[in-house]
């Protein structure tokens, strides 16, 4: 089941004099925290932060927050994870959270042989890499449209044509 709140980043300390927080964002880029108004401070949506300020800097996000004006209470939020509403977000055609592909069963698209679940993904930086596993071992395939086929989030199912030699001893 997908999850309504989505963990975005770390409030890893304070910005300056004014209250300003510093997160680590955990998108492909800091510049995609910062087009959102309202955060949350938790995985149920309950604690809201309306954002009045964000901007990347280097790596990181720096958010000004309403209600928060003074380093004390910027420092109260350190280490606090925060949440975006899955509704906020848009995804491209063929764009997916990760958190929604872990989990996902994936078929040889062929033979519809289960090849397993993802339980991780790498980013590298040409293209993902998922982490599939099976009966204990793991398997490592390009997320790349010449292997993937079809992936549905919502039936948990990822349909691979898989690279010769990944899933076998062949040559």
């Amino acid at each position: 089941m997908k999850q309504q709140y989505i963990e975005t980043g770390l409030i890893t300390g304070t910005h300056g004099v004014r209250g300003e927080l510093r997160v680590q964002p955990w998108c492909d880029s800091p510049e995609d925290l910062t087009v959102h108004k309202k955060l949350y401070l938790d995985a149920n949506g309950v604690h809201a932060i309306q954002i009045i300020n964000a901007r990347a800097h280097k790596q990181m996000v720096i958010l000004k927050v309403k209600g928060i004006d003074t380093v004390e209470q910027a420092e109260a939020l350190r280490n606090k994870t925060v949440y975006l509403d899955r509704k906020k977000l848009k995804l491209a055609k063929g764009q997916y959270l990760i958190v929604d592909l872990i989990g996902c069963k994936v078929f040889d698209s062929a033979t519809k042989e289960a090849l397993g679940e993802i339980s991780d993904v790498s980013q590298t930086g040409a293209n993902d890499v998922w982490h599939i596993k099976k009966e204990g071992k793991e398997y490592l395939i390009p997320a790349i449209p010449s292997v993937v086929d079809m992936v549905d989030v919502d039936k948990e199912e990822i349909f691979i044509t898989p690279l010769k030699g990944i899933f076998d001893d062949a040559d």
